[in-house]
């Protein structure tokens, strides 16, 4: 029952928070709203990354660990962690779910070799190792991705280009 509830009220709820609101018109949106050439640009940034996993309590624990914080809120059918004021959720709901998909999250880190370590060492499986995929005067951006222990791909990304005052 709780997790049929939750589904009616996150499923707008994550469509609101992707497309940045519902709103009847361009001038219905917030003053710190870009516009761009092609109109008004409603897409805000990321806001929650879902994981769905078949054992919650093993991965609230592994999450948990690797993140070096405690979900916000726990309850049987789901688990946020505040990830740097961004979302990082856990569904137990796999009906339909093939883990491993083809969408990669890339949480960003300070040291993409180290963070890599890091996660191997508790308990990841390596998928790609750490690799520059741009360079410039601000240094290299390196990615790497591993499987967490429920088969789902994790991102780390280390982007010397982010800016935490860009995000809206």
């Amino acid at each position: 029952m709780y997790k049929a509830k939750l589904k009616t009220i996150i499923a707008p709820v994550m469509l609101l928070a992707f497309v940045g609101g519902v709103h009847s018109s361009p001038r219905g949106l917030d003053s710190g709203t870009k516009e761009s050439s092609k109109g008004v640009t409603m897409i805000k940034g990321v806001r929650t990354i879902i994981y769905h996993v078949p054992d919650i309590e093993k991965a609230t624990q592994w999450y948990s660990e690797i993140l070096g914080i405690e979900p916000y809120f726990k309850e049987p059918y789901y688990v946020g962690f505040n990830v740097g004021g961004f979302e990082l959720g856990l569904d137990p709901d796999m009906k339909g779910i093939t883990v491993g998909g083809n969408q990669i999250a890339y949480w960003g880190v300070e040291n993409a070799d180290a963070a890599l370590k890091y996660l191997l060492d508790h308990g990841a499986k390596e998928h790609s190792a750490v690799k520059v995929v741009g360079d410039g005067p601000k240094g290299a951006l390196k990615v790497a991705i591993v499987l967490d222990p429920f088969g789902n791909e994790f991102g780390v990304i280390e982007n010397p280009y982010f800016k935490l005052e860009d995000v809206r």
